[in-house]
């Protein structure tokens, strides 16, 4: 065997959505702030991503979570998401999955029952308490980045299923929350092909129509998903976050989570205390508490906290053959879709 690349990592999951952690074979990214990296890896150079996304390698399931130094000194590790439509600021299931593997194999130590672990992240800090029991993490609550609603009741025209309202909201990355009866489906296993066939096409339609710029930062501009809503019997919010190039996200999904609460608190439907059930497509449970107001260049702002719980499932070793016909990876019609093959 010869590679001229390895990289490790440990393969978690969070609630059912994969994260898996890379804990060797990067040692940074340019950058001088995670916002820098960010974009470095968005906009210079989209090979690491591209290498780990695409098929052979990998497939549309799941991310990659990048650790690399943190940039703040009151942070313990820097933070990005890998996925394979392009690097992201932040992702609630990812830095669960990312504190699990940090302490479950030692990168850094349990130091009690609720070990602190702070990720630096390009949309902030974020301040992990992982909950721990006889060396095993049983949950991870995150203080997540200043959540607000940016538009409150857009509406995009569709031929197919009418105007379509959509709450624009940040919550670590931009989403489009959409109440799943607007397109006449249940968020059920049974419909998470065609939920996700919508979700994307009404992301790519909303997004060449609204900018999502950011108040403060230019790199976390821009919508990223499309979030899926329904109302619970027993009052939790039952979710699917739809993702590129066509999937439902498996986990409540801890951004749009962290969204779904500012427009809560936008309508007065929560006080700080208060908290909220996320409930994903497969069931899996997220729980988001409202902390408190906070203010994000024009706008009204939520802290919130966000919580659940990961099992690492894999330690995997990916490497590159000098020979390998696909150094760069490859997507395919008959897996990504019509519009993502190369």
């Amino acid at each position: 065997m010869r590679w001229t690349r390895t990289l490790q990592t440990v393969d978690v999951h969070c609630a059912g959505e994969i994260g898996r952690v890379i804990t060797s074979g990067v040692l940074n990214i340019p950058g001088a702030s995670m916002a820098e990296k960010l974009d470095h890896l968005n906009r210079v150079d989209d090979s690491l991503r591209r290498f780990l996304c695409s098929e052979p390698r990998s497939g549309p399931a799941g991310s990659f979570c990048l650790l690399v130094p943190a940039c703040d000194p009151a942070a313990d590790v820097g933070f990005i998401v890998l996925q394979p439509d392009q690097a992201h600021a932040m992702s609630g299931s990812n830095a669960m999955c990312a504190v699990t593997a940090i302490l479950e194999t030692g990168m850094l130590p349990m130091t009690g029952p609720e070990t602190v672990v702070t990720l630096d992240t390009a949309a902030g800090l974020v301040r992990a308490v992982a909950h721990c029991e006889g060396g095993k993490v049983t949950r991870v609550s995150l203080d997540m980045p200043p959540a607000f609603v940016a538009r409150q009741g857009a509406v995009i025209e569709t031929p197919e299923w009418g105007p379509v309202h959509y709450d624009l909201c940040f919550g670590g990355v931009f989403y489009a929350l959409v109440d799943a009866d607007r397109i006449g489906l249940a968020i059920a296993p049974e419909n998470a092909r065609e939920l996700a066939r919508i979700g994307v096409a009404l992301r790519g339609r909303i997004a060449a129509v609204e900018p999502a710029p950011h108040p403060t930062t230019p790199a976390l501009n821009g919508l990223a998903y499309v979030m899926f809503r329904a109302d619970e019997a027993d009052g939790a919010l039952r979710t699917c976050t739809t993702l590129r190039p066509g999937r439902a996200d498996r986990s409540p999904c801890g951004t749009g989570s962290n969204s779904n609460m500012a427009v809560q608190a936008l309508h007065g439907r929560v006080k700080p205390g208060d908290r909220l059930v996320s409930r994903s497509i497969i069931g899996g449970e997220f729980v988001t508490e409202y902390l408190g107001e906070t203010q994000i260049g024009p706008y009204r702002a939520t802290r919130n906290r966000v919580s659940g719980q990961c099992w690492i499932y894999a330690i995997t070793q990916i490497g590159l053959d000098p020979g390998d016909p696909f150094p760069h990876g490859f997507t395919l019609s008959d897996t990504w879709g019509a519009e993502e093959r190369g």
